[in-house]
């Protein structure tokens, strides 16, 4: 009845296995080796300040229920209080000198322990290897002067000439201001606790000016090419662009972490994981000014040079309120996107679900497909879903007639290809725009889209919006779950509520199969 999902040195996340999204059945209190501990109300929950390489029993109560699982701590080498090395964490001295040299002479197998304190630092970088500890109330807050941020290079050359990537952005290799925390070919990194990374930004000019900055804006953590990663427990917050971006990496966790943003602050995407393989994301909570979740594998530049697509990425237990999309795929799609499942998960107030964003000329690479959302509840989600192969944002020639012309086109090295998608159990409430905008390309229409024990029902209220970023694009209001350019649909056991019109609009579908729809006034 329940699953371990992480043990550190000093802490642990439990997941409690039931059906419902995110929160828990009812609230419970924790025990620790018979000690009380605290009491929760979600899924997921997290123990802190355990002893390294000890035996433990967590047991929960809940009205009448009694479960308890055991697990032994990870070991470690050493625990080194960052004080030590002459940090203050006053909030006014700066600390990276202190910080950087405690990291370097940390040993592998190391703990670093940030205490109680706010901790002024510039860029930072780990290494293999090492634990980051954030204490309740340590913040490690980012300086706010761009011109202490260093720059990484887009590429840099190995000892036979080869170019590595170094610095991304948006699916492209370029230079890019180092993040608060940066690591590069690393393995074996947790950052833990129960304090807080703050990037800082809303007092600097990285929501302010960012348009016209040569180097790419910092992520809040940025990894390449590293495996083997953790983060658990404490809060993001106010990060220059993307919070968490992990690039080509490998088995890379993020638990109960809780990323937050402004709502009107530009980017700040909460984990945008790009041409990785084996995320998982659960019992997370995000309220950012961007998308929550956005999958990423790059642009064709990036597709003609390496095969590495997003694969085996699992999102679970997770609330996200407010944002974008809630869930995203691309719109740097490039290498392709498969095998991803969201399943109990809460959206409250996003302006999409599942968000789907590609276009003409990301490739012939671009294939994603395997995509699952299950056991999902939609609170106040303009769109439920919207799965969109005409994304008109951020790129040069995305107003071009050859983004936005209705007519087949040759399928050329340049076209995409969506291949199927299912979303199951799903009760959507106050929905809209539309229950789902789904629009393939004529020339590679989506191959299959499967709809069910659906319900979806919009809000007396609803106002006007435009589902899909396209050019040309009309506002909707209850518009029921519309098909364009999509080979087979399937519509099984579905209620729409409150559509104007027809609650199952298809346009250009070789194949329509619909069993068990109720439309409801």
């Amino acid at each position: 009845m329940m699953r371990l999902l992480y043990t550190g040195s000093t802490s642990a996340c439990i997941e409690r296995i039931n059906a419902l999204p995110y929160y828990a059945p009812e609230p419970f209190t924790v025990t620790v080796n018979g000690a009380a501990y605290g009491r929760f109300d979600s899924n997921v929950f997290s123990v802190f300040g355990l002893q390294p390489d000890t035996d433990y029993s967590v047991a929960i109560d809940a009205a009448g229920v009694h479960e308890s699982i055991a697990f032994r701590t990870a070991p470690e080498s050493c625990a080194i209080d960052v004080r030590s090395f002459g940090a203050a964490g006053d909030g006014v001295t700066d600390d990276t000198a202190a910080i950087r040299t405690a990291i370097q002479f940390l040993p592998d197998g190391g703990r670093l322990i940030f205490p109680k304190g706010v901790y002024c630092t510039r860029p930072l970088a780990l290494k293999s290897h090492i634990t980051i500890e954030l204490q309740k109330d340590a913040v490690l807050l980012g300086s706010a002067d761009r011109s202490r941020y260093p720059v990484l290079p887009g590429f840099v050359p190995d000892q036979n000439g080869t170019e590595l990537p170094y610095g991304t952005f948006e699916g492209v290799v370029r230079p890019m201001y180092a993040s608060l925390l940066t690591a590069i070919h690393a393995e074996d990194i947790a950052i833990v606790g129960e304090g807080a990374l703050d990037g800082n930004a809303q007092n600097s000019d990285f929501w302010t000016n960012f348009e016209n900055f040569e180097p790419a804006r910092p992520r809040l953590v940025y990894f390449c090419e590293c495996k083997n990663v953790t983060m658990h427990g404490f809060t993001a917050k106010n990060s220059p662009s993307w919070n968490f971006h992990p690039f080509h990496c490998e088995n890379v966790s993020f638990y109960q972490l809780f990323i937050q943003a402004p709502k009107d602050s530009p980017n700040t995407d909460a984990i945008d994981p790009e041409a990785c393989d084996g995320v998982q994301i659960i019992g997370c909570r995000f309220s950012v000014g961007d998308d929550c979740i956005a999958i990423k594998s790059g642009k064709i530049d990036l597709a003609k040079r390496y095969q590495w697509p997003a694969d085996h990425h699992t999102v679970r237990n997770c609330l996200m309120e407010f944002g974008h999309g809630a869930v995203t795929l691309g719109s740097e799609t490039a290498m392709g996107i498969r095998n991803l499942t969201v399943e109990q998960c809460r959206f409250h107030a996003t302006d999409r679900g599942l968000r789907i964003k590609t276009r003409r000329g990301r490739g012939r690479d671009c294939n994603i497909t395997g995509v699952a959302f299950e056991n999902i509840r939609m609170d106040a989600v303009k769109t439920p879903v919207v799965i969109n192969m005409w994304y008109n944002c951020c790129d040069p020639d995305r107003f071009s007639e050859y983004v936005w012309s209705r007519e087949s086109l040759p399928v050329d090295d340049r076209t995409p290809h969506l291949g199927t998608f299912r979303f199951s159990d799903m009760v959507c409430t106050d929905a809209q725009a539309a229950a789902c905008y789904i629009d393939g390309l004529p020339e590679m229409p989506i191959d299959e889209v499967t709809f069910e024990r659906v319900r979806i029902a919009f809000s007396p209220d609803a106002a006007p919006a435009i589902p899909a970023m396209q050019n040309f694009a009309e506002e909707r209001c209850r518009l029921g779950l519309y098909f364009d350019n999509v080979r087979s649909v399937k519509i099984r056991d579905v209620q729409i509520t409150g559509a104007d019109g027809d609650a199952v609009i298809t346009r250009n579908c070789a194949q329509t199969e619909v069993v068990g729809l109720i439309k409801e006034p």
